[in-house]
């Protein structure tokens, strides 16, 4: 039976938690992910764990913050004049809003609402964060095909 090697173009299915098992993301919602191993589209710890798996094969993985998203950067926190900000924006902690500059958008989440300010984080929301994720791998299309 053939395994995942890289180059192969993969489809599975994934739940992906937290170390307290709240689900933050899952293929059931958008349907099974498809990638090429070793393209970089995905997270580190997840493209390392596919390698050897074969169809139909499961997996339960732990990705720490090196292999996924990354320690957090205090530095990504910017502080904003509120009379700066957009008048049809109502800040609240934990939204994320985009941003968009010189065709480039930015999704930034609320850290801090203050009186005179607001913090935004920078950070991609899961950084700092260690991932746990169960595995389906359903197919494999090997390079060439």
């Amino acid at each position: 039976m053939k395994k995942v090697k890289e180059g192969d173009s993969v489809s599975l299915h994934y739940k992906g938690s937290y170390e307290d098992g709240t689900v933050f993301d899952s293929s059931e919602t958008h349907g099974a992910l498809k990638f090429t191993v070793g393209k970089g589209t995905v997270i580190p710890g997840f493209e390392e764990a596919v390698l050897g798996m074969k169809p139909g094969e499961t997996k339960t993985i732990t990705i720490p913050p090196e292999k996924g998203y990354g320690p957090r950067n205090e530095e990504l926190l910017i502080e904003i004049d509120k009379k700066e900000l957009p008048p049809d924006l109502d800040p609240v902690v934990g939204q994320r809003v985009e941003f968009s500059k010189d065709k480039q958008r930015l999704q930034l989440t609320v850290a801090e609402v203050g009186d005179d300010a607001v913090v935004f984080d920078a950070n991609h929301p899961l950084a700092g964060k260690t991932l746990v994720f169960e595995l389906l791998l359903l197919e494999i299309e090997e390079e060439g095909e």
